[in-house]
């Protein structure tokens, strides 16, 4: 029920079309009886500003939750990043603080290890092959090299984005080995699309699925559709596969809680 007291907290995403996190984030709401609900907002990447500027004035306006293409540019526009985001330069949640300033946040990475855990995968250990560098990637590498996989290969179109994302992680998570290597998911224990490939029909797939190991895990965080081409390739060849819808489901506590 939307009442004049409900909060308001927006996704900020272009397109929009795609987006899942309301459906969870307004179950979840609804389940804790917390007064706050979201709705998809879609906004160009040189409406951004312009719109997080406006935003800001709104009183009842308890946040924003950031999804592709604006992670790292609204990273900017924050006064101030928290945890992972404070590193990374990325986020996908901001709080509207009393004053109207900005507070960012990054939960992608947590939220897409407590999925691979809630459906009985744990990452500690493994060798993983992540696709991507940008605003998804990057959370998920931070959030992989603090759950300890023994080795974290970044590959990504350009070398050097992933390559000064290797670097900070070397500097900050010391027991484990982050590299740069080629796209390729041969012998790796996991096999991650960072990217958004796989959310639009015709897209290309991240990395070629002929080449995965026998019982190489095979995860998303494309949300829509469901299934992904790359996950669908992957279970044909007998891998075991999780879905992007995953990573929302079990952070979407974590966005709330930080909301409040």
């Amino acid at each position: 029920m939307i009442t004049g007291t409900t909060r308001f907290t927006p996704i900020l995403a272009h397109p929009c079309r795609h987006v899942r996190t309301p459906g969870v984030f307004n179950a979840e709401c609804a389940a804790r009886g917390i007064d706050m609900a979201m709705v998809p907002m879609d906004v160009a990447p040189e409406r951004l500003e312009a719109t997080v500027a406006a935003l800001r004035g709104v009183e009842n306006l308890a946040g924003m939750v950031v999804t592709i293409p604006h992670k790292a540019a609204v990273a900017a526009l924050c006064d101030r990043l928290t945890g992972a985001a404070e590193m990374l330069g990325v986020c996908n949640i901001i709080r509207r603080e009393a004053d109207g300033s900005l507070t960012g946040a990054m939960f992608d990475g947590e939220g897409f290890v407590a999925g691979l855990r809630g459906q009985g995968y744990e990452p500690g250990g493994k060798s993983v092959l992540l696709a991507g560098a940008g605003g998804a990637a990057a959370g998920l590498a931070h959030a992989l090299a603090g759950a300890g996989v023994a080795r974290l290969t970044l590959a990504n179109r350009s070398a050097a984005k992933a390559e000064a994302l290797a670097t900070a992680l070397s500097a900050a998570f010391s027991g484990v080995t982050v590299d740069v290597g080629p796209m390729d998911p041969a012998g790796y224990d996991m096999a991650v699309n960072g990217t958004s490939l796989g959310m639009h029909a015709g897209d290309p797939l991240p990395f070629d699925p002929a080449r995965l190991s026998p019982g190489t895990l095979v995860a998303e965080v494309v949300m829509q559709p469901d299934v992904t081409p790359l996950l669908a390739a992957a279970a044909a060849r007998g891998c075991p596969t999780h879905k992007g819808l995953h990573m929302i489901t079990a952070q979407v506590r974590l966005l709330v809680d930080f909301l409040l």
